[in-house]
């Protein structure tokens, strides 16, 4: 079977592989303009527009010539006067009758790609780009025809070198991907997504430097060759690699193709689709924000999948299935929170006796995880259920799970940072004797929070560190978020105002668009006004500061500093418990500050007996975000303000 080519120099090949002889330059373009036409007739008249700028007399003959000479290059063993089989006469024209061109293939190739999974598209994309010979339709000049079509298999090829490049990076093989990329950028400037994967496989191979000049570079360029702005993709990465968050934009990406590649493949029952989303979920979530944005946007639709099949054992699976480590004790998303909590409530009940232990321990922890900051003794007894099954099942995964939904409700009164630390020693020997390496990040980082609490910052320190390595060596992203919340905390535990302030402020910027808004909003205010309080300095803040979820425990605070004492009275007044989090502590010590500024008994009491049994800790820094200074001191003001009034 002849081979033709035209990703390089038009060319020919027979079936052993040896090259076929073409003749002239202008029998070549004809073959080529042939084969651009992908199988349509070519009129003769077009064949000769397409050949010449200023058809000869006689170019209608020199055509037919042409074919002629080919048509024997191609079949040279047809017998006279039989008709060709690849270069046939239609109609008013040709036609190259065939598949076995280089660029259907490599075409082909690309196309199917997109569809298949990281290992099998990498394969397919570069057997394909190793087609190439040269430019496309090369010597053949710059009619428009070959223009245009040198055009589009150049574009295509690009985005064959890009989708190689993001294989690779799927399959953690970073560093292959670099030359090729490298060398892409170089020779296209203009092709933003080449210089962004360019600059995240540098990222990925640890060049962290080399990837951030690749970014300022790209946007150089773009800017002083092309008068464009780069794209906020582009801006976004230079800004995820200063936060060394770089992994997240990834994710959105990751869910497609695996999403795509997935349903491709019809044999495949809907039960067993959505069994397998939630595992394309449970690893998305970690990758960075991208990927827990999507993660969680995505659950709620795959239980209601789920639930929609009226089988309540497939449900119980759905939802247990996602047992993603969590560490921050406010919900991104309370009421997608509250309708995943309802879910499992829902097939618990539906299970009835019927649910297995297994089931129904990942049910129970399941309740415990989606109840954070607004769970009772109901939720933690149900965590604490789905502790004991999993110990007495001796499942390790299962353990690791009911000790997070354990750990979700270790709030409910101020001074637990032992029972956490306890917690979090206990999911680090478990994720070492098990493999289990998220749920061993999660231990170091309680270990960390508890340990703070304590001010035991040699301890900690340790903990922020292995949770640091462990997260490097797994690619989780979002643990420098808290590692660097850490530092913060504990330079403000430390450290002077000034450096504390700023230290806070920079770790505010790493949290921006980390994709975690139960941490993120109003946790910088919080952490200032927390450092406020520490140091004994007004609440004195812009207008327009984003408190969040903590203005009611600000608000009174901040009217006072205003001089609005009756006002701040009543706002105290109003003021409700704080939610069972790693911030009861601060927010309780808010209300404590406040009672003693304004005098109010009632509160003065309530917030020192919350605040009591934590007498040993720092107020806050059970969070491993923030901290008001020694509980102690606290009390003894306190103590100090209720003497005053009796």
């Amino acid at each position: 079977m002849v081979e033709f080519g035209v990703l390089g120099p038009v060319a020919a090949w027979d079936g052993e592989g040896r090259a076929l002889d073409l003749k002239g330059p202008r029998h070549r373009a004809v073959l080529a303009r042939l084969i651009a036409a992908q199988g349509r007739v070519v009129s003769v008249d077009r064949l000769v527009d397409d050949l010449w700028e200023e058809p000869p007399a006689g170019a209608v003959g020199a055509v037919r010539t042409f074919v002629a000479a080919l048509r024997r290059a191609l079949e040279p063993d047809r017998p006279p006067r039989s008709p060709a089989r690849l270069l046939v006469t239609d109609g008013p024209g040709y036609a190259l009758r065939t598949e076995a061109v280089d660029a259907r293939r490599f075409e082909r190739a690309v196309a199917e790609s997109a569809s298949a999974a990281s290992h099998h598209a990498f394969a397919m994309l570069d057997g394909a780009l190793a087609r190439w010979r040269g430019p496309a339709y090369a010597e053949l000049g710059d009619r428009p025809w070959v223009s245009a079509e040198r055009r589009r298999l150049e574009e295509l090829r690009s985005a064959a070198v890009e989708r190689r490049g993001e294989a690779l990076l799927a399959l953690g093989r970073a560093a292959e991907a670099v030359p090729d990329l490298d060398a892409h950028a170089s020779a296209h400037p203009w092709r933003e997504e080449t210089w962004r994967l360019l600059a995240l496989a540098l990222y990925r191979s640890g060049r962290q430097a080399e990837a951030l000049a690749v970014v300022r570079k790209a946007s150089g360029l773009l800017r002083d060759r092309l008068g464009l702005d780069p794209s906020r993709r582009l801006r976004g990465l230079e800004t995820d690699l200063l936060r060394h968050t770089a992994d997240a934009g990834g994710a959105d990406a990751l869910w497609e193709r695996a999403s795509t590649a997935f349903t491709q493949v019809r044999s495949v029952g809907a039960g067993a689709r959505i069994e397998s989303t939630v595992g394309l979920l449970r690893g998305l979530a970690v990758t960075g924000a991208g990927g827990l944005e999507t993660a969680g946007g995505q659950r709620v639709a795959t239980v209601e999948a789920a639930e929609r099949l009226g089988d309540p054992r497939l449900t119980a699976r759905v939802i247990g299935a996602y047992d993603v480590p969590a560490v921050w004790t406010r919900s991104d998303d309370p009421a997608r929170a509250a309708w995943l909590r309802a879910a499992a409530d829902r097939t618990l009940k539906a299970l009835g006796p019927d649910a297995t232990p297994v089931v129904k321990a990942r049910l129970l922890a399941a309740i415990a995880m989606e109840s954070r900051g607004t769970g009772g003794p109901r939720e933690a007894a149900a965590a604490r259920e789905a502790e004991r099954i999993a110990r007495e099942l001796r499942d390790p995964a299962l353990l690791a799970f009911a000790l997070n939904g354990v750990f979700m409700q270790s709030c409910h009164r101020a001074g637990l940072a032992p029972e956490r630390s306890a917690i979090g020693a206990e999911l680090v020997d478990l994720a070492a004797r098990h493999d289990l390496a998220s749920f061993g990040i999660l231990g170091h980082l309680i270990r960390m929070q508890a340990r703070s609490a304590l001010a035991d910052f040699t301890a900690a320190d340790e903990d922020a560190a292995a949770a640091a390595s462990l997260a490097d060596r797994h690619e989780r992203p979002l643990v420098s978020v808290f590692t660097a919340w850490y530092r913060a905390m504990r330079t403000a535990a430390t450290d002077s105002f000034a450096a504390a302030e700023t230290a806070y402020r920079e770790a505010a910027a790493r949290l921006q668009g980390s994709g975690m808004p139960g941490v993120e909003t109003g946790l910088e205010a919080l952490a200032l006004l927390c450092l406020r309080v520490r140091h004994g300095e007004p609440a004195a803040f812009p207008d327009g500061t984003d408190w969040g979820p903590y203005e009611p425990w600000a608000r009174p605070l901040l009217l006072a500093a205003h001089g609005h004492r009756d006002a701040a009275g009543e706002a105290l007044r109003r003021t409700p418990r704080p939610p069972n989090d790693l911030l009861l502590e601060a927010l309780w010590t808010l209300t404590a500050r406040a009672a003693i500024d304004l005098g109010d008994l009632a509160r003065l009491h309530e917030a020192r007996e919350a605040l009591a049994p934590a007498v040993n800790e720092l107020a806050g820094a059970g969070s491993g975000m923030l901290t008001a200074g020694p509980v102690a001191s606290h009390l003894a003001d306190l103590d100090a303000a209720i003497a005053a009034q009796q």
